[in-house]
Parts: C-alpha cells; sequence; structure tokens
C-alpha cells in the first residue's frame, strides 16, 4: 500500500518550551482508516493539525502524495486543503444563516467546481447520509448527529484524497456517534476513503484498521485491528490494555 501521508521527525514546541510532538514518524497509506488515540493532551489534535495545515511544525516532514508539503505557503495550503483534505470536527463548524444544502455545495464552488457539478454532489450526498428532506433547512434546527452528517457531506463534497477528523463523536450522544462512525467506515469501505481520525474513546477507535495510540507527544504503540474488529469488545479491550 502507498503511503499518501508520510511524516518524518515531526515536532511541534510552544511558546515556554512546551513539546507537543517529540519526533513523529508515521505512514497512512492510501486507502487506509486510522484511529489516533490517546489521552488528552497527549498530542494528537496537534498531529491532525499539522496533517492538515492549520499549524506548521517546528521541525520535521511532512509528505502528502509523495511531496512534501511543510514548507507550503498558506497560499498554497489553502488549495491543498480545498482539492485534496477535508475535515470534520467535534463541534461541526457549519455556517448557521447558510441552508444545509448551501453548508455543502460551498467548497465545491470554493475549489472551482461547476454549480449544477456541486449541486449533483450534494444530493447524492445528503442522499447517501439520510438527510436529504433538511436541504433547506438552517443547520441549528438539526439535531447532533444530523449536523455531523452535514459536516461530513461538506467534508466529501470535493472528493478529498484524505479525510482528517477530530474527535467527531465527542459532541454527540452514543446512538449518534454509532451512527456517524457507521457513516465514516461505509465512506472507507464502498468509496477507499483514507480516513485519519483522532479520538479518545476507544470504542470509536476500535472501527478503524489501524490505531496509532499517543503519549506525551510521542507514539506509544500501533495496533492493527483487521483481524479483530468483528468482535466489538474484545477489539476494546485490547485497546484498553494497550492504552489507547
Amino acid at each position: 500500500m502507498e503511503p499518501v501521508i508520510r511524516t518524518s521527525g515531526l515536532a511541534k514546541e510552544y511558546d515556554g518550551g512546551v513539546h507537543a510532538l517529540r519526533g513523529i514518524d508515521v505512514e497512512i497509506g492510501d486507502g487506509e482508516f486510522v484511529a489516533v488515540t490517546g489521552p488528552s493532551g497527549c498530542g494528537k489534535s496537534t498531529l491532525l493539525n499539522l496533517l492538515g495545515g492549520l499549524d506548521r511544525p517546528s521541525r520535521g516532514e511532512i509528505e502528502l502524495a509523495g511531496r512534501r508539503v511543510d514548507g507550503f505557503s498558506e497560499g498554497r495550503w489553502a488549495l491543498v486543503r480545498r482539492r485534496e483534505i477535508g475535515f470534520v470536527f467535534q463541534f461541526f463548524n457549519l455556517i448557521g444563516n447558510l441552508s444545509v444544502a448551501d453548508n455543502v455545495e460551498l467548497p465545491g464552488l470554493l475549489a472551482g467546481l461547476p454549480a449544477k457539478e456541486a449541486r449533483a454532489r450534494r444530493r447524492e450526498l445528503l442522499a447517501s447520509l439520510g438527510i436529504e428532506e433538511h436541504a433547506d433547512a438552517a443547520p441549528g434546527r438539526l439535531s447532533g448527529g444530523q449536523q455531523q452528517r452535514v459536516a461530513i457531506a461538506r467534508a466529501l463534497v470535493n472528493r478529498p484524497r484524505v479525510l482528517l477528523a477530530d474527535e467527531p463523536t465527542g459532541n454527540l450522544d452514543s446512538s449518534s456517534a454509532r451512527d456517524v462512525m457507521a457513516l465514516l467506515r461505509a465512506a472507507h469501505d464502498e468509496r477507499g476513503q483514507t480516513i485519519v481520525l483522532v479520538t479518545h474513546d476507544a470504542r470509536v477507535a476500535a472501527r478503524a484498521d489501524r490505531v496509532i495510540a499517543m503519549r506525551d507527544g510521542a507514539v506509544s504503540s500501533e495496533t492493527r485491528l483487521d483481524d479483530t474488529r468483528g468482535d466489538v469488545s474484545a477489539t476494546v479491550s485490547r485497546l484498553m490494555e494497550l492504552g489507547a
């Protein structure tokens, strides 16, 4: 499997000598579903922000699809995010004064899609996620789980190479969280979507193919779950034993 993301010696330090990341070396294969887990403050969200160009590393390298991107200007990163990287966040980050349809179509229009194509992709995604009847609604009128479905549709409208998800179930009840994870799993299984998901929840991490556990800004273990994922209880127990 060719890596679509590769980091080498990736480090991030903040003022005051705070080390958020301490030399991370990871590879994410094209079409792989990877969960990054660990306790609060371990550096997992910092890693995701660096992979998406939302923050800059202090040291180290990041490669995306075979090209080095850690030195890109903000302008070049903006183009990469529009065309190659989709984001899903814990708090949805939908635009409240736009309809659901407009929230989903907007990234496509910003990336240069013709309006007809952006509209067709929006219809397809909302239908596949079971929320097409809410296309004309304001996001604030939807439940948390429905808003996260809209956020997933928005992240996928440009058919990105990589989907980065930061605690996508952290603001949801358990039923909505299961639904959202089922949708992400389907995006991976049916479309071959590469997904890097940050979570502190072992049950969420258990839906991935591989789990990277972090502690104190470093990778503490990596676990492949392909063979055990069907037995969720066993997988969760295994991850908890590893400190994930």
